[in-house]
């Protein structure tokens, strides 16, 4: 009994650990995403670049998404223990 409860804890450390690095990595991805696409429109603005926005705003949805998916990546990686999954879900609410 006792080795099951303390695989319970590691599994909900290690999730909370993984839940809440994977919403830090997406929040900085989405925002250098969104620093590089200011500076792109800035630069057209002042007339260095010709951009294509369709083009430009479709391909930020496709990095967009690929980062969001990112989660759902690593939870088919890793063990889908009930501890890890609600020690997975805090981290990633905390984040």
């Amino acid at each position: 009994m006792s080795a099951m409860m303390g695989d319970m804890g590691v599994g909900a450390v290690v999730g909370f650990v993984t839940g809440y690095a994977v919403k830090k990595v997406m929040k900085l991805a989405l925002a250098l995403i969104g620093a590089y696409l200011v500076s792109l429109l800035w630069l057209e603005q002042k007339g260095v670049l010709i951009i294509d926005k369709d083009k430009l705003f479709n391909l930020a949805g496709e990095w967009t998404h690929e980062i969001l998916t990112l989660g759902e990546k690593v939870m088919a990686l890793l063990p889908g223990t009930a501890a890890f999954l609600g020690g997975f879900a805090l981290g990633f609410h905390k984040g």
